[in-house]
């Protein structure tokens, strides 16, 4: 009986050392087959090139950062952004999307709003707090916290951006040369308000100043770009629409049906955004709205932001993105051009946030003037948030 006993602790003590190793190790492993950076060798960057970098102000309006399990005041081994890399590639501003459900299987043709939740598995496997494993606002507002404790814990790097005062107070300190970047708060699909008005409020409150009405699936504001049929505004999308233009929140078209673009063009007075996205002329896929709706979002005076993976580029090595941000200049303007990477996106890139310099060096390369680099690497992404911000 004893020696039982003996084994039985054993195989107890196994049991609670795979379960450990699992809860610590699978979140690594997940992101790292998810965020993937192609291996390069380093990227040729003339002096002149490096020079004009260092002196821009660079803006990005989407990444997922907040979804994964490591510290984003911590140079990572995986993915794409954190503060360090973000100093390293002179990065200012980023807007940081926060994921609350994503549909087992998804793609950019058809995605079932019932569909299996890949985000749950994720929000247990990294042991985020309970009340996040079945509430998509709950997972909204945990990932907003990771960002102000990150914020409080920086020693001044990182700051969350929540108002013009603090925008144009980031960049009075940057200009002085501080080593500082700041961090925007977006929801990636508003089904994170889980159907309740009231919620909108709950997210203002903790910081999120970017809305994306959709993600890879139709839900209770209308129709994604990816789920069934092009559906438009429901009475409830309508109702958060215009809200956000009376709050003075900024909206994001991304992963929104056709339809539901028009209707918020239809009735809306507001710059808007499509946050990451490519141009259809130049990489004609689903996943990328049709020129004419685009010239239509741009004619707004918002922005369109350039994603830097294959699925919208069509080439995302930093000569790739620097082709497609021309071909969304020659489309709609110099002022209406931005970045939106994706990254930490579960998108596979040629470079990460550190990397930036590459993409100036491609514009130079694709004859962009210094003032046009100004503008969609950071200065019309300024103008709009100035606009919006309360």
């Amino acid at each position: 009986m004893r020696t039982f006993g003996k084994w039985l602790g054993r195989l107890l003590l196994m049991v609670v050392l795979a379960v450990a190793g699992f809860f610590v190790i699978a979140p690594g492993f997940v992101e790292k087959s998810r965020n993937v950076v192609a291996e390069h060798s380093p990227f040729d960057i003339s002096p002149d090139a490096q020079t004009l970098h260092d002196s821009l102000v660079i803006g990005d309006w989407h990444a997922d950062t907040l979804l994964w399990k490591r510290d984003p005041l911590k140079r990572a081994d995986r993915g794409h952004v954190d503060v360090p890399r973000m100093q390293e590639g002179n990065v200012a501003l980023q807007v940081f999307a926060a994921v609350t459900k994503s549909p087992a299987g998804q793609n950019y043709e058809e995605n079932s709003a019932d569909a299996q939740d890949n985000i749950t598995l994720l929000a247990i496997g990294q042991l985020w707090p309970v009340a996040t494993w079945d509430s998509l606002y709950e997972r909204a507002r945990y990932q907003a916290e990771r960002l102000h404790k990150a914020a409080n814990n920086s020693d001044g790097q990182l700051r969350v951006i929540t108002s013009k005062a603090d925008l144009d107070q980031l960049l009075a300190d940057r200009a002085a040369g501080q080593r500082v970047s700041g961090g925007l708060l977006g929801i990636e699909g508003a089904h994170a308000l889980e159907g309740n008005f009231d919620n909108l409020q709950g997210l203002e409150d903790v910081g999120y100043r970017v809305i994306g009405l959709h993600h890879f699936f139709d839900n209770e504001l209308g129709g994604s770009l990816h789920g069934i049929g092009d559906q438009g505004l429901t009475d409830f999308g309508r109702a958060v629409v215009t809200a956000i233009q009376d709050r003075n929140l900024v909206l994001d078209l991304a992963h929104s049906s056709p339809q539901v673009a028009r209707d918020v063009l239809g009735m809306t007075d507001m710059p808007l955004v499509v946050s990451h996205t490519g141009i259809y002329s130049n990489c004609p896929v689903v996943r990328n709205f049709q020129d004419d709706l685009m010239r239509e979002i741009a004619a707004t005076g918002g922005v369109v932001g350039i994603g830097y993976w294959a699925d919208v580029t069509c080439d995302d090595s930093p000569e790739g993105v620097a082709k497609t941000i021309r071909a969304a200049i020659d489309l709609l303007g110099e002022d209406h051009v931005s970045l939106g990477s994706d990254f930490d996106g579960s998108v596979p890139t040629v470079f990460d946030t550190s990397e930036l310099a590459a993409v100036t060096q491609a514009l130079i390369a694709e004859d962009l003037t210094d003032a046009q680099i100004r503008k969609v690497m950071g200065e019309n992404m300024v103008r709009v948030l100035r606009e919006r911000l309360p």
